[in-house]
């Protein structure tokens, strides 16, 4: 569906997108993720045609955005991160407005403001000024504007910033049931936004395509390490370290302070790929310890991004 290679971009000495490359597949929720001023949006505007690359290739389908920039326009609805809307106009008069500019008529434009006002949630507040709206309802009729042409391909920057909690619930409600059918692209520095909506994840950091993959393999690939948590009674750590140490896999024993210092809690690092789980539970089974607590570590999009990102 959209094809990118060594896709570049400089503002004068400063390169805001350093070669990227990049495959998105048809009917794909694929969230940019990136702290601010990674290249999120720059990257964006030059998917959607609306900012020239300095070098590399963009293609949509079977067009080329240097020869084909009309017809990959009509293939993408955009929202950018404040939708372009005219506050003074009602809900449905701009919608009206939009759907003119779009070249539909009658019956058509009729059919669609009304699956469009169903989709976004419109229905109530189609007679409502856009400048009476709140954000979150005007992030819902900028996308029913992105929307209109009914487009193969959905490109929305920051689609919940500024949000609260249950707006933000909404947009991804909306989102989700769009790319049932659609190709979207979302960036966000959200993470929660990412793990609940995308079904593929790209970190981009100073320019550069950092992690490209779903969601739950980065987190089991993101570690250079396993943590295993052990929470055990009637056991001393020098014991517990003598036994645990001598298991395959396992590089370090380290106990952790509690509060009340009525339990010996342990803390495990494994080598990667390596899953001593098995030999744990045996050799604490031969013990006398009482084991209270088990359990792994789960790496956190929050930590891998982090990682990722995180200055040098």
């Amino acid at each position: 569906m959209i094809h990118v290679e060594e896709l570049t971009k400089y503002y004068d000495d400063l390169c805001a997108v350093d070669h990227i490359n990049l495959t998105i597949d048809k009917s794909e929720i694929l969230g940019l993720l990136g702290p601010n001023g990674a290249g999120k949006t720059t990257t964006l505007r030059m998917l959607t045609g609306y900012l020239p690359p300095s070098s590399g290739m963009i293609r949509v389908k079977d067009f080329t955005i240097d020869k084909d920039l009309l017809e990959i326009k009509k293939c993408i609805g955009y929202l950018p991160e404040s939708a372009p809307l005219y506050h003074n106009m009602l809900v449905y008069d701009y919608l009206n407005y939009i759907a003119d500019i779009r070249g539909l008529q009658n019956e058509k434009k009729t059919a669609r403001l009304h699956d469009l006002a169903e989709l976004c949630g419109l229905k109530d507040i189609m007679h409502k000024s856009i400048g009476e709206l709140s954000k979150g309802l005007n992030q819902r009729v900028g996308l029913a504007h992105a929307m209109m042409s009914d487009p193969e391909i959905l490109v929305l920057d920051e689609p919940t910033s500024g949000l609260d909690p249950n707006q933000i619930a909404e947009i991804r409600k909306i989102i989700r049931r769009i790319g049932t059918e659609k190709t979207v692209i979302l960036s966000t520095h959200i993470l929660s936004e990412v793990e609940a909506t995308c079904d593929r994840v790209v970190i981009i950091d100073k320019g550069k395509i950092v992690a490209d993959d779903s969601t739950q393999a980065l987190k089991q690939s993101g570690g250079k390490e396993t943590i295993i948590h052990l929470c055990l009674l009637n056991a001393s750590f020098d014991d517990v370290k003598s036994r645990l140490s001598a298991i395959d896999g396992i590089d370090t024993v380290q106990q952790v302070e509690t509060e009340d210092g009525s339990s010996l809690d342990i803390r495990l690092s494994c080598r990667p790929q390596e899953d001593p789980r098995t030999a744990i539970y045996n050799c604490v089974k031969n013990t006398d310890w009482i084991l209270i607590e088990f359990r792994q570590e789960t790496k956190t999009l929050e930590t891998i991004f982090r990682e990722l990102t995180k200055e040098n």
